[in-house]
């Protein structure tokens, strides 16, 4: 009879292993489908017992839900930095991995005060957002939406998500609009109408790229530009 192991396994503290849970399941969510995250195959990515990842998930459902929001979230930060850190508490009790990095065309931006710093940091935004670093996210938005029809728990997360990504845009312009960066009387209304529009282009993630990318590839920039009353290509990438 062999043992499983001669080493002493390491406990760690609930809050540790909860967010390794989470994030681990993010990731299979992100670049497989929220369809793979069971707790069978989070565990045995993690090399524990299904069991220890049941503790903290009894339902299946809020893990898949948690790790949706954990993704999302991790990329809302790494495209769009909040200029109020402080102003959105997290939507749920849990740590969300850092964001992947990405590379800046604009070089990292100031702080929300510094005049021209909206525009900076839409233009990162966009260059960011159109290319092909972004296919997983939006294919984890298209999967979240389809599934959350389903999943009442899901869809809690998908809505919460969708206001946050919208407050964070809103915020972003009014910072824009003050500095003289935007000309926008409604930033609220801009940001659900630019968030639509991104949501409409990635509703064709899954087609090929060379059949989707030059009929929609500068849609949703330009129409910010026109939101923000902004001249042709200013949100291009300099």
């Amino acid at each position: 009879m062999t043992s499983r192991g001669t080493g002493k396994r390491v406990r760690k503290a609930p809050a540790e292993r909860r967010n390794e849970i989470v994030t681990t399941a993010a990731r299979i969510g992100l670049t497989e489908g929220l369809e793979c995250v069971t707790l069978r195959r989070v565990a045995d990515e993690l090399g524990v017992q299904s069991g220890l990842v049941g503790h903290y998930f009894p339902a299946a459902d809020k893990l898949v839900a948690e790790a949706f929001t954990s993704a999302t979230m991790a990329e809302l930060d790494g495209l769009l930095p909040d200029p109020d850190p402080d102003s959105d508490p997290a939507p749920h009790p849990t740590s969300y991995p850092d964001p992947a990095p990405h590379p800046d065309p604009e070089g990292p931006p100031g702080s929300a005060a510094t005049p021209g710093v909206g525009l900076r940091t839409l233009r990162r935004f966009f260059a960011l957002s159109s290319s092909a670093d972004f296919d997983d996210i939006s294919k984890l938005w298209l999967n979240a939406r389809h599934l959350s029809r389903y999943r009442p728990v899901l869809r809690d997360h998908v809505v919460e998500q969708e206001l946050l990504w919208c407050r964070r845009i809103e915020r972003i312009v009014a910072a824009g609009v003050e500095a003289g960066d935007f000309r926008c009387d409604d930033p609220w209304a801009t940001a659900v109408r630019v968030l639509v529009a991104i949501d409409g282009t990635s509703a064709y993630i899954n087609t090929s790229a060379e059949h989707r990318a030059g009929p929609i590839a500068h849609m949703v920039r330009t129409l910010a530009e026109s939101e923000l009353g902004l001249a042709p290509g200013a949100l291009e990438p300099r």
